[in-house]
């Protein structure tokens, strides 16, 4: 199932929103632009929402990696929530687990940056 991409606000916070499959292809050109769109309109604080992507393979990671890479560089931060298993479990075995600020709910990765700016 090809990736979907949505997007929502909590408070300064875009989150972006993915359902289906994160793979090599369209699905991580269309996570990449999304990502790149958002810090160039000065989107400092981004929520991947991963709770419906059912598999990624090793393009998905490296997507996922440049998506982070870019915000940095940009002055930006990505975080990760609502990972399911399989997600969790590919992150854990290539060691990018501790990589990324990860959160079970949206919620509680919208009020990490909230955080850090106080």
């Amino acid at each position: 199932m090809p990736i979907t991409i949505s997007e929502s606000v909590i408070g300064s916070v875009t989150v972006v929103i993915l359902k289906g499959t994160l793979v090599a292809g369209g699905d991580i050109d269309l996570l990449n632009s999304t990502v790149q769109a958002l810090v160039q309109r000065g989107v400092t604080g981004i929520i991947l929402d991963l709770g419906e992507v059912n598999y990624l393979d090793s393009s998905g990671i490296g997507a996922l990696i440049r998506a982070y890479s870019y915000a940095v560089q940009n002055n930006a931060a990505v975080k990760l929530c609502r990972l399911t298993r399989r997600v969790h479990d590919v992150l854990q075995i290539a060691r990018l687990s501790s990589a990324f600020e990860i959160f079970n709910d949206v919620e509680k990765a919208a009020a990490s940056f909230e955080k850090k700016a106080a």
